[in-house]
């Protein structure tokens, strides 16, 4: 998940600077090629631009963190629980072979309690 949240952060930023040299591109190409006028100040600036770009790759870093801390949170209580049964799993193992060690030795509660029946 790790690897994931790694390359998706560069990407992000990598698309949010695109698009504003693009944008950028594309205005300075309109102002060379028609007559001098300044922009209508409606348009937003290149820092305004900048600002947006930011937060876009922000909000996605955030999200993709959120999804990433889920997805590690998920995978760690699986990995315990298959720990878990894998040692009471062993553990009882042991156990049967202690009981089947201790029915052969003369002396012992096992042995006793595999003579009875």
């Amino acid at each position: 998940m790790k690897s994931s949240f790694i390359r998706t952060v560069p990407a992000v930023l990598a698309l949010a600077l695109a698009s504003v040299g693009l944008s950028a591109m594309a205005q300075t190409t309109t102002t060379t090629t028609t007559a001098v006028t300044p922009a209508p100040a409606t348009q937003p600036t290149m820092t305004e631009k900048v600002k947006a770009g930011s937060e876009k790759a922000w909000d996605a870093t955030k999200s993709t963190t959120k999804k990433a801390a889920k997805g590690t949170k998920k995978v760690a209580k699986k990995t315990g629980n298959a720990v878990a049964n894998v040692g009471h799993k062993t553990a009882d193992g042991m156990r049967s072979a202690g009981h089947a060690i201790g029915e052969k030795i003369p002396g012992t509660a096992e042995n006793a309690a595999a003579k009875k029946p």
